[in-house]
């Protein structure tokens, strides 16, 4: 049925088609209109300039996310843990930004964005430096980081990074200079309509990203001992390829990709450090690499898709507020069972 469901049909639109269907079947079964469901999410995503650019907020998160699990896939290694490294990139992030006050504006963001780079960099390399020389199970490791992380996180802001005075566990905002150009900001000096959305820069930094991956894997000598390390360990193994330096490489830029996650969430639209800023995009980038087929160029459709959904799915509550946010959470199930499903037949 997958391959019926795929054939001539591009991967990424096929996945989606079926997620929508599942959601009108879904609305059918509760009473409302299938049609009238899907026009109002259609609508709520791509009907405006605030809902596209809601969706171009959120497809962000996903390109990060979605490029870190495909660059550490493409060695191998399913690392389940870019959501924990995002939040560590977040922490670094925010050491960062809170000191640059009175750095000119380009500077506090350059490194703000390096610090988020290293910090989860850093933290992907504990698991990397864990299967190479010690046989630590990668996906077990990365998981049990995610909890690490996120704890880290909640007692750095309810004790030491709180903001002085108060009761919120959060920092105390960044200094002006250290925030991304917002589209909104543009516009206004354009003297147009803003849309109300976070969209900022870093969605610019999100798609050098992806040429950048790209470029790596499939243009330099690294990125092809990456490639075979990941297709066999063994021939990689006689062909003299480091298994080592491979795995703690791949890792480190998966975190470091896992950083731009924090960069869009806290420099282009938090402002501070907030606890779970992420909002579970370094699990839906699990989603977004493998339906991509974790090639790179292609993680940008991928996740156009599901910042589709979320941004679609949010807006359904106002035309439909009988029909429970939960139905996308049921589209995206499809669209990861179906995943699944491709992914048996690439092989």
């Amino acid at each position: 049925m997958i391959a019926r469901l795929g054939r001539g049909v591009p991967e990424p639109a096929a996945v989606g088609l079926a997620a929508l269907v599942a959601m009108a079947v879904c609305a059918a079964a509760i009473g409302e209109n299938p049609l009238g469901l899907l026009r109002a999410l259609v609508l709520g995503a791509l009907g405006d300039t605030e809902g596209l650019a809601f969706t171009l907020y959120y497809a962000t998160d996903f390109i990060f996310a979605g490029l870190a699990v495909a660059v550490a896939y493409r060695a191998g290694l399913f690392n389940i843990g870019v959501e924990g490294q995002s939040l560590v990139a977040g922490v670094g992030l925010a050491l960062a930004a809170l000191a640059s006050g009175g750095a000119p504006s380009w500077l506090a963001i350059l490194v703000a964005s390096l610090a988020a780079m290293v910090f989860g960099a850093a933290w992907a390399l504990v698991p990397g430096w864990l299967l190479a020389r010690r046989g630590g199970h990668v996906v077990i490791t990365t998981i049990m980081f995610n909890f690490i992380a996120s704890a880290l996180l909640s007692w750095l802001l309810v004790d030491p990074m709180r903001a002085q005075g108060s009761m919120q566990p959060e920092t105390r905002p960044f200094p002006p200079g250290a925030s991304l150009l917002r589209l909104d900001d543009a516009l206004v000096v354009l003297g147009l309509s803003p849309t109300g959305s976070p969209l900022n820069a870093s969605l610019a930094l999100a798609l050098a990203a992806m040429v950048a991956a790209h470029v790596f894997l499939f243009r330099s000598r690294l990125g092809f001992e990456t490639r075979v390390f990941g297709a066999s360990p063994t021939a990689a193994h006689y062909a003299g390829v480091a298994s080592t330096r491979v795995i703690l490489i791949a890792m480190g830029l998966s975190g470091a990709l896992a950083s731009g996650v924090a960069i869009n969430e806290l420099l282009g639209a938090q402002n501070r450090l907030i606890l779970d800023f992420s909002g579970g995009a370094g699990f839906v980038g699990i989603a977004v690499a493998l339906l991509a087929g974790n090639r790179p160029l292609a993680i940008a459709p991928a996740a156009l898709l599901f910042g589709f959904l979320y941004q679609g799915g949010a807006a359904l509550g106002l035309d439909y507020p009988r029909v429970s946010p939960q139905i996308v959470t049921a589209a995206q199930g499809v669209m990861v069972l179906l995943i699944g499903g491709l992914l048996g037949r690439r092989r």
